[in-house]
């Protein structure tokens, strides 16, 4: 609701500081007293585009601003995240505000922050419904005639229409979140091939891997020179085959002579040792070089295959950036604990799994909404029609139509309201072909059987009651005071039935000067009985019609 309203040089209102309270709040006064001037204000909030015509005699420019309740569910529409950006911290009410020059110029603002007047007016909608082209334009939204039907339905579907919405966030979410991880799939199962690659590669490899090949290699390339030092060092030692005297030989010739004087003299008994043990060393010294000679002829292809390994793990070293064969080998360790964490973890998975529980959790609140939208619609048409003829309307017709849309944070229903003025008449869209007043009251009608809760828009009726009187002035006051019970109403009326029945009542009053101006006073009880007897005639007018009355001859 609006808590307070101030005016300051808007055509002939100088200023004016208004305190508004809940319920019906009754705007009267003279047919040109500036009554329309407060209309004009609360446009301007609701993005009315403002020119240099408003701006009062003398004065350097003109500004409206407003300080209203904020329901807390408000800002949660995405559209309206910018003006969310701009509440400030623990802030519950809300202040916007036009402001407009003498060159014709404005600006717009919200929490004293500037805005584009089309961001202020589609904020300002949400929180006040001001009859006339702003009532058109809102009965003309399809979005707005859902919401009187789901207001219409109750409570119990207002809060699961707000779940709903939570959902389709959530779903949204859920499905931004899968695509993100899909999209990184490809990127995903390239490192995980990279690290296969490194680990497989690296199976058979040990720290001292490569220091052993090199110290083969080197051995294979010098097999010529190695093959000729062994085959003569053999043949020094001890040669197969040949006779002639070589180290063994000799050996064994100086052990077995000096054997024949064993037992003599110690000295030669240690030296015969000495020589038996030499013939033994160099024996098999010379068999190990043969050994060797025959392993230098096993693998002519040897080489080829160490100088291939060698150059495996120089390329393995290259493609993952590592100096030396143990850093390699602690990246290949660092891939296999990796590789273990990422078969543990499968986010695609998971994602789609959301994915599936979010849609699902939308699909069934969805369902339960258009459900209820079904059930409800033919008894909202009813009611409406109700409304309708005690408001003096009651020659037409009224339809609901659901249609069909993609999924949205309010379901998946459109709603279409048609009239027919009178029977015989084609139907037409609800907004269209109605008198401002006739606007007002089918508007009216709509609010009233909707079950307004906390948080809905402050509703300003203006030319409520134009072409109105009687049993229907007396219906509307009675529609007013009923929607005003449940939500905040301002009513720009000429009617002292409604004025009657507001619990407040504010006075629109030209006041003669130089310039003439127009002052807004809030009425206590004395003034306020005042108003209304001037509204209905004022007091001569009253004596007249009860002394014409009294005077006219009795009927027989």
């Amino acid at each position: 609701m609006i808590r307070h309203l101030r005016l300051e040089n808007l055509v002939l209102i100088r200023e004016a500081e208004l305190e508004l309270s809940d319920g019906l709040v009754a705007i009267t006064g003279e047919t040109g007293a500036g009554k329309t001037i407060f209309a004009q204000a609360l446009g301007l909030l609701l993005g009315a585009p403002g020119d240099q015509s408003l701006v009062g005699p003398d004065a350097s420019e003109a500004y409206v601003e407003a300080d209203l309740d904020l329901a807390d569910e408000l800002l949660h529409a995405d559209e309206l995240e910018p003006i969310r950006e701009l509440q400030p911290a623990a802030e519950s009410g809300v202040v916007i505000a036009r402001r407009i020059f003498a060159d014709g110029r404005s600006r717009s603002y919200v929490w004293g922050r500037a805005v584009p007047r089309a961001a202020l007016g589609a904020f300002a909608e949400r929180l006040i419904a001001l009859s006339g082209q702003f009532e058109q334009r809102r009965l003309a939204s399809s979005a707005h005639q859902l919401s009187l039907l789901d207001a219409f339905v109750g409570e119990a579907h207002l809060d699961r229409l707000a779940a709903t919405a939570v959902a389709w966030r959530e779903l949204r979410d859920a499905q931004r979140q899968r695509d993100a991880v899909a999209a990184a799939s490809e990127e995903l199962e390239a490192r995980r091939a990279e690290l296969e690659q490194l680990a497989t590669a690296t199976d058979a490899l040990m720290p001292d891997t490569e220091r052993s090949l090199a110290a083969e290699r080197e051995r294979l390339r010098r097999a010529s020179d190695l093959a000729a030092a062994a085959s003569e060092a053999v043949e020094l030692l001890s040669p197969e085959g040949i006779e002639q005297h070589r180290a063994a030989e000799l050996i064994a010739q100086a052990a077995k002579r000096l054997g024949e004087v064993e037992g003599i003299d110690p000295t030669l008994d240690t030296t015969r040792s000495e020589l038996s043990s030499s013939e033994a060393i160099v024996r098999e010294a010379a068999s190990a070089l043969r050994s060797f000679l025959a392993s230098l002829h096993g693998d002519p292809m040897r080489l080829d295959a160490v100088e291939s390994q060698l150059q495996d793990i120089a390329d393995l070293k290259r493609r993952f950036g590592c100096s030396d064969l143990d850093e390699l080998l602690e990246r290949a360790d660092s891939a296999r604990a990796e590789l273990d964490r990422l078969s543990r973890s499968r986010p695609l998975e998971s994602a789609e799994r959301a994915l599936r529980q979010a849609r699902s959790r939308y699909t069934e609140l969805a369902d339960a909404l258009a459900a209820a939208r079904a059930e409800a619609a033919p008894r909202f048409t009813a009611a409406v029609l109700e409304e309708l003829k005690a408001l003096g309307l009651g020659e037409g017709d009224l339809t609901v139509e659901l249609g069909q849309r993609g999924a949205g944070p309010g379901g998946a229903e459109t709603v279409a309201f048609h009239v027919r003025p009178n029977d015989g008449l084609p139907y037409v869209p609800v907004a269209s072909n109605a008198s401002g007043g006739e606007l007002s009251r089918i508007a009216l009608a709509l609010r009233v059987v909707a079950h307004v809760r906390a948080g809905e828009p402050t509703i300003v009726f203006d030319e409520i009651d134009a072409g109105v009187g009687g049993t229907t002035a007396h219906a509307v006051a009675r529609s007013l005071e009923r929607l005003a019970q449940r939500a905040q109403v301002l009513a720009i009326t000429h009617l002292p039935q409604v004025a009657s029945v507001g619990q407040t009542h504010l006075r629109v009053e030209k006041v003669a000067g130089h310039p003439t101006h127009t002052r807004i006073d809030r009425l206590e009880e004395g003034d306020r009985a005042a108003e209304i007897e001037r509204m209905l005639g004022g007091t001569a007018f009253l004596e007249s019609v009860v002394s014409e009355r009294r005077s006219r001859p009795a009927r027989v």
